[in-house]
């Protein structure tokens, strides 16, 4: 596809592929080799989905870039041109120096700042077709947990969960937030805020994993507000990544992601459709968003499941599921 027009609408999304693997540099192997049936099924995926601008939250991270580059490389090679990249260093797998799930053991992955088994697993990157304005982003990736206004830093506990010590050093963010603009063919700028929250359980009776959850929801909101060390978002916006969390359904605590789809700056084109299928229940989840802000003419907008495939796609149905549990969540914005 080429370049958009500055009269044609954009398709934006946010995918949860399955680009994580268990040790660094495996996932660049797989893409260079070439060989893997589930890399070629995300290959697929990204073909049918068309988007001009993709978060993938769910991507090793390495600091050179080069898993990317090399996505960005098969998938030129398969017509599929992205010519700009952007990942920023997650706090996945990133050790923290404690022994944060008080088993005894340091440098486990749950004693790093996010659950990873080394650095930078299952992180998240952006493809686009735009150029983006790299040297404006902001990252917010480095943000104290404790520096959140109405923080739930489960501290309050006896003994304290997070000692005082942890919190001096304990963001956020599990994996990621950021920010960065993409600059628009018929002139200015569209911001795109992206993150990628932990599960809200996998712990204990804390629910260390729930209220971090929770507060990575209510950092944008804070954001909004400006009520953080950091300047709102000038609109046009668009919030996309994987919430880890079901506004309706499952575990965790849902006010933040609740404020969220009801926050009067931001719309929800897709509405309560699951995006994510988990083998185990609850089962369906809606998990991955994608929130415009006001002002911003929504086209049309959807999640691409495998039944929402049609009868004369079947392969794609089937390299759907075959790409991991999350399905891409999907809005074409009029921005003139």
């Amino acid at each position: 596809m080429c370049l958009p027009a500055a009269a044609d609408p954009l398709r934006v999304a946010t995918w949860g592929a399955d680009l994580s693997r268990r040790g660094p540099g495996l996932l660049l192997a797989e893409i260079t080799k070439g060989e893997s049936a589930e890399l070629a099924a995300v290959i697929a995926v990204i073909r049918a989905l068309d988007a001009d601008l993709l978060l993938l939250t769910d991507m090793d991270f390495d600091t050179q870039l080069v898993a990317l580059a090399a996505l960005q490389t098969r998938l030129a090679a398969e017509g599929l041109a992205y010519p700009h990249g952007f990942a920023l260093r997650p706090n996945a797998g990133v050790q923290s120096g404690f022994d944060l799930d008080g088993n005894g053991r340091q440098a486990e992955p749950r004693d790093a700042w996010g659950y990873g088994e080394f650095a930078g697993q299952g992180g998240m990157a952006l493809l686009s077709r735009l150029p983006l304005a790299v040297d404006q982003a902001q990252d917010y990736t480095g943000f104290r947990w404790a520096d959140l206004p109405g923080a739930l830093l489960p501290a309050d506990l006896t003994p304290p969960d997070l000692t005082p010590e942890m919190q001096a050093g304990q963001p956020l963010s599990s994996v990621n937030h950021w920010q960065v603009a993409v600059e628009l063919p018929g002139g200015g700028q569209l911001a795109l805020l992206g993150w990628k929250a932990t599960p809200p359980v996998f712990d204990g009776p804390e629910d260390r994993n729930g209220r971090r959850n929770h507060d990575e929801a209510a950092f944008w909101l804070q954001l909004l507000a400006g009520a953080l060390p950091y300047p709102p978002p000038a609109v046009p916006f668009v919030l996309l990544g994987d919430a880890n969390l079901d506004a309706e359904s499952g575990d965790g605590r849902r006010q933040a992601i609740r404020a969220l789809l009801d926050h009067p700056q931001l719309q929800d084109p897709v509405g309560q459709t699951a995006t994510a299928d988990f083998a185990q229940p609850p089962g369906p989840l809606r998990v991955d968003y994608l929130l415009p802000s006001t002002g911003i003419t929504v086209r049309d907008a959807g999640v691409l499941r495998p039944e929402s495939v049609p009868d004369l796609a079947p392969d794609l149905a089937a390299n759907l599921r075959a790409a991991g549990r999350h399905f891409p969540v999907w809005a074409d914005l009029d921005l003139r």
